[in-house]
């Protein structure tokens, strides 16, 4: 199923990152195309002949975004010798308007170097093979200097064009995108493989303090690597010899060994930048290394990587961290429905959106917990803080609730109450400053502050084996919530010995526990009258559907397969990936469950950031059905179908029931 969604996005387009830069070029082709190009014809051919060197060829492997208009500096002029060029203004709603088509020797770029404050006027993509030559900025300008003639030709080309009302309007009102969030969008864009990383620079274990310091300036980074033959055991930075060796009056003779933080971090080259920046954040790392092919190929920083990206929304997630108190942090939670917006605005996929508010509101959580245990003191036991449902699959959207709970490791009988104690009052406090803040309670009780979700690893062990073997319509629920959890603060190994006896209960045959599984994934239908046409019900004088429920049975019905391939991945969207590796489902079957959900995602988020934005009302579930357009509907009405399609397939094998 092809579903019409926005026909041509430009900020999913790639960046410069497919451009092959080469000096190997054809004098005499150059000077050819230079007579042939109108502009330069009116060049003496000695001065054609001076400049020809000047040139570089690029190429581009496939569909480019070059240039975008108002946004991008322009290197110099370029002179098409292969391929075509696509010319066009973008609107308000990134549409393309007044496009055309350039062949070999159309020239562009003279105008935005002149007229533009080097600013491209026009947004250009580059086709697949296509190869130009480009005479630098400074070259160009000289030129224009140097021959009155061939600085008119340009002014003259764009005085014409200004005839032209369409042409006229985008130059005096370019489109409403802000210059600092260009960045942004090569956030989504860009893989790491196309980005300058710093080389990895290392010492041995047992190098002197002051010999790794001496390293770091003469190779100038701030961090070094400590190997031991191949292996990376650590990591020192100018923090950690600030911390570690100043304010601790460690001699500099010591061994690197002895200061080095841990652990390492890395990520793979095919990574997208926003990627490493959430990593990033969420490991409260500042250095990532870079993986290919199972080496250790470079590293990034969190400085570098933040400041390419001038004010885009991931900044935002540091000044998150920055903040100290309850107010500071409500203020943070109520700005992220305009990011949000900005966004989807720029046709950013709403998996990327959940992503966002996902990591500001775990980093919101994380700074309330470390608030909490440093009024409290510190834990008398090792324990996780989980998070579960929405946020436990890091699928949130602005109108959330808490959904969490806390494991602690078993203690001595005589310790237990004390324990138990301390993290019940914690659990409390936590969840009455998330609710301060702007997280409202859970109506149904899903909290760690509800004494029954607030347990030792034992207890917790019996809950999942209960809620698998006593399969009760209540247990299904209960176990699909906290099936759907992970960790947000504390002991990774705790949630791992939990879920490595989830996945032993989950290999013994239990037919009855998936059918209520199933079942479960069944109790919501898409709202489809029986005409095919989107039911609705009536809230005040709005004609309504609720978006989460028609969302729900994706969820649900991904969850089932999931649990019945032993597949711990929390996300949506990673379930159906693993899914599709496993061959549960074919290609076609995941584009159609993937693009559908992130589909309704994007118009469920939109709808509740225009509540809060415009509206200025609490961000509900209720889409207005006449504030969708012919093709939304459209689309909504094949998707819902694609759903139910699915549940008859749930039903059949997990049921053995077509009807119920």
């Amino acid at each position: 199923m092809n579903y019409p969604i926005r026909t041509y996005n430009i900020s999913k387009l790639n960046s410069k990152t497919s451009v092959n830069v080469t000096s190997m070029k054809n004098p005499d082709a150059i000077l050819r195309l230079l007579k042939s190009t109108q502009p330069f014809q009116i060049l003496p051919e000695t001065l054609q002949l001076s400049i020809v060197d000047r040139f570089n060829e690029h190429r581009f492997s496939k569909d480019t975004l070059v240039y975008r208009q108002n946004i991008t500096d322009m290197d110099g002029v370029d002179l098409i010798l292969e391929g075509e060029y696509e010319t066009f203004f973008l609107d308000v709603s990134d549409n393309k308007r007044l496009v055309e088509i350039h062949h070999k020797p159309y020239c562009f770029g003279g105008i935005s170097v002149l007229l533009n404050r080097t600013k491209a006027l026009k947004s250009v993509i580059a086709k697949k093979g296509t190869i130009i030559y480009r005479l630098p900025r400074k070259d160009f300008i000289e030129l224009c200097n140097a021959n009155e003639e061939f600085f008119h030709f340009f002014t003259n080309s764009f005085g014409k064009r200004m005839l032209d009302e369409e042409f006229s309007h985008f130059v005096k009102s370019p489109a409403s995108f802000e210059e600092s969030y260009f960045a942004a969008d090569q956030l989504y864009s860009r893989k790491i493989e196309h980005i300058t990383y710093k080389d990895i620079v290392s010492c041995t274990p047992d190098t002197p303090i002051f010999e790794a310091a001496q390293t770091m300036a003469k190779h100038k980074v701030s961090c070094i690597f400590i190997k031991k033959e191949e292996q990376i055991l650590g990591y020192a930075t100018d923090i950690t010899l600030r911390d570690n060796v100043v304010a601790q009056q460690i001699p500099a003779t010591q061994s690197i060994a002895q200061v080095m933080d841990n652990p390492i971090v890395s990520i793979s080259d095919q990574a997208y930048l926003y990627e490493a920046v959430l990593m990033m954040f969420r490991t409260k790392s500042r250095y990532l290394l870079v993986e290919k092919a199972g080496n250790y190929i470079g590293f990034l920083s969190r400085n570098r990587l933040l400041s390419e990206q001038g004010q885009s929304p991931l900044v935002f997630i540091q000044s998150v961290k920055l903040a100290e108190t309850l107010d500071e942090l409500r203020e943070k939670w109520n700005n992220v429905p305009e990011i949000i917006h900005q966004l989807l605005g720029r046709g950013v996929n709403a998996e990327i959106a959940n992503q966002v508010i996902t990591t500001v509101a775990d980093s919101i959580a994380l700074k309330v917990i470390e608030k909490v245990i440093g009024e409290m003191g510190e834990p008398p036991a090792k324990f996780v803080f989980m998070v579960t449902g929405s946020e436990g699959r890091k699928e949130q959207t602005l109108m959330t609730d808490q959904d969490n709970a806390i494991i602690y490791e078993d203690k001595a009988n005589e310790q237990r109450e004390l324990v138990r104690a301390y993290f019940l009052h914690f659990a409390s406090r936590v969840s009455d400053h998330l609710n301060t803040i702007g997280f409202s309670y859970c109506t149904g009780g899903y909290m760690a502050s509800n004494p029954e979700w607030t347990h030792s690893l034992s207890h917790w062990k019996k809950n999942y084996k209960k809620w698998i073997e006593e399969s009760i319509p209540e247990n299904a629920i209960k176990f699909s919530t906290f099936f759907d959890c992970r960790r947000l603060y504390g002991d990774q190994d705790i949630i791992d010995q939990l879920k490595e006896f989830l996945n032993i209960e989950l290999q013994k045959p239990n037919e009855r526990f998936f059918t209520f599984i199933a079942k479960n994934a069944l109790q919501y239908e898409p709202p489809l009258t029986f005409f095919k046409a989107i039911k609705t019900q009536t809230i005040g004088s709005s004609e309504v559907f609720n978006i989460k429920k028609a969302m729900t049975p994706i969820v649900d019905l991904v969850r089932v397969y999931a649990l019945q391939n032993r597949i711990y991945e929390e996300n949506t969207g990673g379930r159906l990936k693993q899914l599709l590796e496993l061959g549960i489902f074919t290609q076609e079957q995941y584009e159609e469950l993937n693009q559908s959900y992130y589909y309704l995602m994007s118009i469920r988020l939109k709808n509740q950031a225009n509540q809060i934005r415009i509206a200025k009302l609490a961000p509900n579930n209720y889409v207005p059905i006449d504030s969708l357009t012919n093709i939304e509907k459209a689309t909504i009405k094949e998707i819902f179908k694609t759903i139910h399609n699915f549940q008859l397939g749930i039903k059949l094998k997990f049921t053995s029931n077509l009807f119920g």
